[in-house]
């Protein structure tokens, strides 16, 4: 059984929620707690330290939702958090992820949407608890950064689990949305919530932001290709912005860089000063974000190995050789067409 918690001070909420999952909440499929505000739902935490999934407002007295993240983030890593809220704006939607939100919800809801998000994080969660678990005795990690191998020392046995870190074999997707700030001021929240949506369909995840940049991670089976859906769905949508806004000087493109391999994923960064970033790091993941600086507006770029791998399910042409940073060899390039 999951437990949730909901975070909202309309008390309405309460009642649609009890209302709209009555039939799961008998069969013991979810268990709900619900706290007024971010003061009553740490409370809420201390009480039910089960909690697998908080659903929080952002506006809320005494303490926001936002606020309620950070605390969050800083007390519970393995807790994943859905933000439900009217406030779609893009500078809320990119401060609760970077504060560590999994998904975010428009307000008014659509229940089976919300449902659908529940589920996917309380499976997010689920999967997490189990690696740390599977993991917790391995203290010495391989970093691979540039290809230079780090060894990272834990010193002792992490009883926590804070900083416990597995090698996995992922896709990593860098999309610069050109003018990505602009996209959230001209559409409406629910355009840009809708693309960043076409990543978590496929079952990847918004790993950060990075300027006008999304990182997102595709991990399972055939992640390689949910990876080159998503991007193709993400660029397709860009490209009928200008269209559905009717604005003819206002054009955004999209620029992609895709690699796939094994990579360290982990929270990275120091337990004692509270400050760690569940994240995905290595030379793969560096290759992805050089490929896509130097993508032209509108492509999809992957190197041989990648497309190896998926050239007899896409559309790809050969763009030639380049030269990426600190790769003492030329890289061979493609284009994914479709």
């Amino acid at each position: 059984m999951a437990k949730i918690l909901v975070v909202d001070d309309e008390t309405d909420l309460e009642v649609l929620i009890k209302q709209k999952f009555r039939q799961k909440i008998r069969e013991h499929k979810y268990e709900f707690v619900f706290a007024i505000n971010g003061k009553h739902a740490l409370e809420q935490l201390e009480l039910n330290t089960d909690v697998d999934v908080v659903l929080s407002d952002i506006n809320m007295p005494e303490m926001d939702g936002l606020t309620l993240l950070s605390k969050i983030n800083e007390q519970n890593t393995l807790l994943k958090a859905v933000i439900v809220s009217a406030y779609g704006d893009m500078e809320n939607i990119r401060t609760a992820m970077n504060r560590g939100a999994f998904d975010f919800v428009t307000k008014p809801v659509n229940f089976e949407d919300l449902e659908l998000t529940m589920e996917k994080t309380i499976s997010h969660v689920q999967q997490m608890r189990e690696t740390m678990k599977a993991i917790k005795e391995n203290n010495i990690l391989k970093m691979y950064v540039d290809e230079t191998v780090l060894n990272f020392m834990g010193g002792r046995e992490f009883e926590s689990s804070l900083m416990v870190n597995e090698t996995v074999v992922a896709t990593v997707a860098f999309l610069d949305i050109c003018s990505f700030t602009t996209i959230s001021e001209k559409e409406s929240p629910d355009t840009v919530v809708k693309l960043l949506n076409e990543i978590i369909a496929q079952g990847g995840y918004i790993d950060k932001f990075m300027g006008d940049a999304v990182m997102a991670v595709f991990r399972g089976d055939f992640h390689l290709d949910r990876a080159l859906d998503a991007c193709l769905s993400v660029r397709k949508k860009v490209a009928e912005l200008p269209n559905e806004s009717g604005n003819i000087f206002f054009t955004p493109k999209v620029s992609i860089g895709i690699n796939s391999g094994e990579m360290i994923s982990g929270n990275i960064g120091s337990a004692n000063l509270k400050r760690l970033d569940y994240t995905v790091i290595g030379d793969v993941v560096n290759v992805a974000q050089r490929l896509q600086t130097i993508a032209k507006e509108g492509q999809i770029l992957i190197n041989e190995s990648s497309y190896e791998k998926v050239k007899e399910s896409f559309n790809c042409n050969k763009v030639g050789e380049v030269n990426l940073k600190n790769k003492s060899h030329p890289t061979m390039i493609y284009e994914v067409l479709d």
